[in-house]
């Protein structure tokens, strides 16, 4: 016979939750706040060349206080009655219209001070998404929603040895930028239909004693972007150029049916540097499966088309 437990104050488990008061603690909010990638053709006036590749990111223009005007990542309040992913996959759904892409929590912020309404905790989440399935929604409380650009890179690197291991010091420059081409779910004015240009420098220190890292960041200049959301940002494509190089998490942004020379494009566009085309295709061979269809497009010579392997592990 099992002996019932009972707490200092001689309260079973069951008595203690009728009792239990939970304004003792103070709740803060939680949101969930969303980094959706994609990568599109850029126009390409020679149609005899491949269109070069850009990678872009999804922002919505704040339609309220606080930051109004400014853009955000899309994202909202997590309810009481749900949890955080299916908060997340929520959002993705609203802002995209799309589900069932990929998508993974990054990380968790907590500084005290990063919300000026009241104490927000925020989990952000990236998506990829191939950009032909992509029908973008504008969400209730947002003015707009745009692809973006992005040039990410770094402008300032310093190491510092320490007694105990050494520190790292890496300044970020964050540039996003839209062509005019905006994609919505409401009819706005003429007037809104313009290009935006917005821009972050993020410092990230790194400090190594022994087996012990910690990293802190720290957003130095934001110009259009809300919220600390250029700390997310740059989480969010380190983690991208991270994964791509030991993962096959780059084809959840090609179509179904693409060529080699399409699916190098899109690593060298997020790695932001030229890879060789054959060492290219010795990484990938198991990844793919050669199919017996090809390109069709005016001007080009017909090139082979593959898909993904989804059993390529196994290999």
């Amino acid at each position: 016979m099992n002996e019932i437990l009972r707490n200092r104050q001689g309260l079973t488990e069951v008595e203690f939750l009728e009792k239990y008061d939970p304004s003792m603690f103070e709740r803060p909010s939680v949101t969930v706040d969303m980094l959706i990638f994609t990568v599109v053709d850029e126009e390409e006036e020679n149609y005899r060349k491949l269109p070069e590749k850009a990678l872009k990111l999804l922002m919505v223009k704040r339609g309220d206080h606080p930051f109004m005007g400014q853009w955000a990542l899309p994202g909202g309040f997590v309810s009481m009655q749900e949890s955080i992913e299916d908060a997340a996959l929520r959002e993705l759904k609203t802002e995209t219209n799309v589900d069932n892409v990929y998508m993974e929590q990054l990380y968790t912020w907590g500084d005290v001070g990063r919300d000026p309404r009241t104490r927000v905790i925020s989990c952000s989440y990236m998506a990829l998404a191939d950009s032909t399935k992509l029908n973008i929604v504008a969400g209730d409380d947002a003015d707009d929603a745009k692809w973006f650009n992005i040039r990410y890179n770094i402008t300032q690197e310093k190491k510092t040895i320490t007694e105990k291991g050494y520190i790292v010091e890496k300044q970020y420059s964050i540039n996003l930028w839209n062509d005019q081409s905006r994609t919505h779910g409401r009819a706005v004015s003429e007037a809104n239909d313009q290009s935006e240009a917005l821009s972050a420098i993020v410092n990230v220190v790194e400090a190594v004693e022994g087996r012990v890292i910690k990293t802190s960041r720290e957003v130095v200049e934001s110009n259009g972007i809300a919220f600390d959301h250029a700390k997310m940002i740059e989480y969010g494509i380190e983690r991208l150029k991270n994964k791509i190089e030991y993962t096959d998490i780059a084809f959840n942004l090609m179509p179904e049916l693409f060529t080699l020379s399409e699916l190098q494009q899109v690593y060298e566009v997020i790695l932001g540097r030229e890879l060789l085309a054959a060492a290219f295709r010795r990484k990938i061979a198991d990844m793919v499966i050669e199919t017996n269809q090809f390109t069709k497009d005016a001007g080009h010579r017909p090139s082979k088309l593959y898909r993904f392997n989804h059993s390529w592990r196994a290999l």
